[in-house]
């Protein structure tokens, strides 16, 4: 157990030392020699002890102290146990900074922690990635020399900090970056944000309203047209009003179209629920198709192939995968050049069941692939305009897959066609035998 020395006690040890050297001094006659030897004696014992301390400080690496003696031993224990708080305390502050750093490396954005200079203290393995930082080089460098754009270094400059900073990334082609700093304990902490999806689908929502607009502008002024001709007392001649009336059925159905195409968009972006699925009789749901294709055909005149597995069946939901299949068969009908060829195939193939639709058409240059299963997105807005396509099959096809665990893969070359497929996992495939018959496949 740890004592402390008071003077009290000191004073009474040097008391003891000296008084017997004393009283022997005055019995041999020479007390003031005794006393010179003994202080002397004491100084050097003293100076041994504090030996022992430098050497114990500096050089051992044992975190005991050596044994002392008289009063060096609470003073060897004091060190002892100052040395045991002072460890304890760094560990628990090492736990601190490391626990802070984990924290930060958790966070989904760039955190970089930043001097008033705008020297970098620390960064997190995120903004290595996305500012194109290097760790450990770049501490204590400043931030405006290693990010250049005139934009960010003047926004730094200002120290206006309550509206972030929006950045196109110069390590990543159309990456957008939001920079926001927060003042805290003389120092800056700058949160950088991966924005290029906000950006995407904010630029999505506002083509989604002006294509929406533009497509009912169309019909909802043909129809205003006629009918500002029209009223009770002057109607065109039969013959005009025969052909106004059949234009105005035609655009009224391709409203009508139109918002039906948008309410089930709409129905089959939400969660559905995996229970509720049934087995769909695919083999009679795409004769149907089939029907419908030949019949769209009779224009275009091409080789229309259909190559099913009669046994093949899945579980999921029969109307919304009527979409998917009767979308992609149609495109291809409807964008391949006269006298073209159309293969279907639905076939199990790698313990999936696989459906693809292939053309010989005109293919898709890369640029536009990623983007066709956006609402309105058209590779050549006047061909399909001629067509009458709303641009909301691949939309829809596309919900539809995810809703039932699958997606929608683009294989195409410029000149050679194109090739639309995708396939469900075995948990969802129904393979029928010989005996057994399939279900009735219903359809609104």
């Amino acid at each position: 157990m740890y004592r402390v020395i008071n003077k009290q006690a000191l004073f009474k040890r040097l008391f003891l030392y000296f008084l017997p050297l004393t009283l022997i001094g005055i019995l041999i006659g020479a007390p003031f020699i005794l006393l010179f030897i003994g202080a002397l004696s004491l100084l050097l014992w003293h100076y041994h002890q504090l030996y022992r301390l430098s050497d114990w400080l500096l050089n051992q690496r044992s975190f005991n102290p050596p044994e002392g003696e008289g009063a060096w031993e609470q003073i060897f224990e004091g060190i002892y146990h100052l040395q045991h708080r002072n460890r304890k305390k760094r560990n628990e502050l090492a736990e601190l900074i490391r626990r802070f750093r984990e924290g930060a490396e958790a966070v989904p954005d760039a955190v970089v922690v930043l001097q008033q200079d705008l020297s970098i203290v620390w960064c997190n393995q995120l903004a290595l990635k996305v500012l194109g930082l290097q760790w450990p080089t770049d501490h204590g460098q400043r931030l405006d020399n290693l990010i250049r754009d005139p934009k960010f270094v003047k926004y730094m400059q200002l120290h206006h900090f309550d509206e972030p900073l929006e950045l196109d990334s110069s390590h990543a082609n159309d990456q957008v970056l939001e920079f926001r700093v927060m003042p805290y304990a003389e120092q800056l902490m700058m949160v950088v944000r991966d924005i290029t999806r906000l950006k995407q689908l904010e630029q999505m929502r506002k083509d989604f309203v002006a294509n929406v607009s533009h497509e009912l502008r169309t019909p909802l002024t043909v129809v205003t047209g006629y009918l500002e001709m029209m009223d009770a007392d002057n109607m065109p001649p039969p013959m005009m009003w025969e052909r106004a009336h059949t234009t105005m059925i035609e655009q009224c159905k391709r409203m009508d179209s139109l918002v039906n195409q948008l309410l089930s968009l709409s129905r089959i972006e939400g969660a559905r629920r995996h229970e509720k699925d049934r087995p769909v009789n695919v083999p009679a749901m795409l004769a149907l198709i089939q029907t419908e294709a030949l019949s769209v055909n009779q224009d275009k005149q091409h080789e229309v192939v259909f190559d099913v597995d009669p046994l093949l069946d899945i579980l999921g939901s029969a109307d919304e995968l009527r979409s998917a299949f009767s979308n992609l068969v149609f495109n291809a009908i409807h964008y391949t050049k006269p006298h073209g060829k159309v293969v279907v195939s639905w076939q199990y193939n790698d313990k999936s069941a696989c459906f693809s639709v292939k053309d010989n058409g005109d293919g898709i240059a890369p640029e536009h692939i990623h983007r066709l299963t956006e609402r309105f997105y058209r590779v050549d807005k006047a061909r399909s305009r001629k067509t009458g396509g709303s641009g909301l099959g691949l939309a829809i096809t596309k919900h539809v897959l995810t809703r039932h665990d699958s997606s929608l893969e683009i294989q195409s070359t410029l000149g050679e066609g194109s090739c639309f497929s995708f396939s469900f996992t075995q948990d969802k495939v129904k393979i029928m035998t010989d005996g057994e018959s399939h279900e009735t496949v219903t359809l609104e």
